[in-house]
């Protein structure tokens, strides 16, 4: 799907995500909560918290005309400088555009910002059988590193106290290791 100014009627934009599109993040947000297969969070955050623990330059939107359909960050790992390279990322399409290739088209941008900005690590954690967004992401360049057996408990909807296992998976930059010495 085109990108950008002058694309087809109907097809997806991006763009950066800003204060006034936290309403409609947060219900995208909220909707894959509810699912259970997405997330161990039982609710989005607010803004302040949002804006506070993701990176500014790596928060990207989809819409699809005026309408947000999918939205893609990255967080630093850790506040030490030797993993300054390195982020954890979301992305989340609305269930309507699921499908349609907005998932790619956010996570093919987030990895041209931070390869852009010298980031040499996406990582995330997904459920197993997330298999869309498995298979999204090692059609991406992402690769699982391992299995974390029974991470932690769910806390909401249908499987409420069972522990859950995730795949982290990571994608490298090209350059991550050249500048070693």
């Amino acid at each position: 799907m085109p990108s950008g100014p002058g694309a087809e009627p109907g097809a997806v934009t991006l763009r950066g995500l800003t204060v006034q599109d936290w309403p409609a993040v947060r219900g995208i947000y909220a909707e894959a909560i509810a699912a259970g297969r997405a997330t161990f969070e039982r609710r989005p955050p607010d803004w302040k918290t949002f804006n506070s623990t993701h990176l500014t330059e790596h928060r990207i939107l989809a819409c699809a005309g005026e309408e947000i359909v999918g939205w893609a960050a990255a967080a630093p790992t850790s506040t030490r400088a030797v993993y300054r390279g390195v982020v954890e990322h979301s992305v989340y399409v609305c269930p309507a555009a699921q499908g349609r290739g907005v998932g790619r088209q956010l996570l093919r941008a987030l990895v041209s910002s931070t390869e852009k900005a010298g980031i040499w690590t996406l990582q995330c954690s997904i459920f197993p059988e997330n298999t869309a967004s498995l298979a999204l992401h090692r059609s991406e360049g992402f690769r699982v590193v391992g299995r974390r057996e029974r991470i932690a408990k769910m806390t909401h909807g249908p499987q409420t106290g069972q522990w859950r296992d995730t795949l982290l998976l990571e994608r490298r930059s090209g350059s991550a290791g050249a500048d070693a010495g």
